[in-house]
Order: C-alpha cells, then structure tokens, then sequence
C-alpha cells in the first residue's frame, strides 16, 4: 500500500524513544509510541501531503485499517487527520468506518478525536441519518459508542439537537463507568456555552452523578 509506506517511511526517523516512554506511561501503558509529538507530527504531515498529495477517498477504508493495526498510536492519529482531510468526499458508508475506528483499539484520545474529527462532522452533513446511528449507538452495549452518542454533538452549538442531547444524558445518567460520566458533563458543559439557562435549568431539574454535574456547572455556577 503506497501511502501507507509513505507514512512509515516519514514516521520512523522522527521516532524519539524517550518521548515514547513517557507518552506510554501517559496512556496508562496500553499502546505503543514512536514518539512523536502532536505538532512535529502535523508538520510531517503536512510536508507528505505537500510532496505526495493526499490518498484516494477509494483508498481510504483499507489505509485506514491497516494503520489501525500498525502498534503505535501515531499511526492511529494519521488515519484519523486523512480521514479529517478528505471530508468533502465522505459518503453515506463512511459511518462504517468511523463506527470501526471508535470501536477498535478504543481509548479515550482516539475515540474523541474520532468523534470531534470524523463523527460530530460526519453526523452533521448527513443530517438525516442522525437519529437513527446515534440511537444505536446509545443503545449499544459498547461504552465508547455510548459516549460518541453523548458527545458527538460537542461542537454543534446553536444547532444542537437539545432533545437528542437530553434523551442520551439521561438514558445514561446512573451509569458507573468515569468515561460516560465525564462525556455527560462534558456534553452539558459545552452546550452550556450557548445556552446557559437551559443547561442549569436541566441539571437542576434531573439526578446527575456528581461528577457529570459538577462538569456540566463548571462554567456556569
């Protein structure tokens, strides 16, 4: 696989073995870096696309998953910035995709920037597919899908589907897990930015875990 190749060949010699140890210990040992840093990596990056372009959106599903096998975590990061890159050309089985990166090697830095990079966009220019993946996936047993239902509307401010929003909270307000808990007072604190009133009016008026309502108020009192 040709870009594959690329990327490994533009990697490897950026590869710093103490940032590797310490960005292991970070993510509590379960993957493995090369070591290279979010801006160094961008600068890579943006240095291949200059001299080799971008893949073909046709290309994408198989680079994705092979670099979704490769050991370190930076490759992970690189699918996800291509996928980012090529949003013009998403299609309807796209969502395929991204429900394989959330729910692959999931952790909470690759399943958020999923959901921020791919998903929340994704689910917006496809608007009328939303209820329905979004349903599923908060109905899934599988706790990063329930969180991507939770969040993926992080960013959409005044085009928040509130409804939709509340529905998720609450279908998950008693959950134990700290990676829902947060989601839900990160979804509520991010909404709180544009509409205030109603977030503290909803807390207010529900049972939240104390962690996702002292999230949620965080900005607001």
């Amino acid at each position: 696989m040709h870009y594959l190749t690329l990327l490994i060949n533009a990697y490897t010699p950026a590869a710093n073995p103490e940032n590797a140890l310490a960005m292991k210990r970070y993510m509590r040992d379960q993957f493995e870096y090369l070591g290279i840093k979010t801006p160094d990596r961008r600068l890579i990056n943006k240095a291949l696309k200059t001299t080799s372009g971008l893949p073909k959106a046709a290309e994408i599903p198989a680079l994705i998953k092979a670099l979704w096998e490769k050991p370190e975590r930076e490759y992970q990061y690189a699918a996800i910035d291509l996928m980012q890159q090529l949003h013009k050309e998403w299609t309807l089985d796209d969502i395929h995709l991204i429900e394989y990166m959330i729910t692959h090697k999931s952790w909470w830095d690759s399943v958020d920037g999923v959901v921020s990079c791919l998903a929340g966009p994704w689910l917006k220019k496809f608007a009328t597919a939303q209820p329905a993946i979004t349903n599923k996936w908060s109905n899934s047993d599988h706790m990063w899908l329930q969180r991507a239902a939770i969040i993926f509307q992080n960013a959409y401010k005044q085009h928040t589907n509130e409804q939709l929003l509340y529905k998720y909270v609450l279908q998950h307000a008693n959950s134990k897990e700290f990676f829902i808990q947060k989601a839900i007072g990160w979804a509520l604190r991010e909404y709180s930015k544009t509409y205030p009133d109603n977030v503290r009016t909803f807390v207010n008026s529900h049972t939240l875990a104390p962690l996702s309502r002292r999230e949620a108020l965080k900005r607001i009192g």
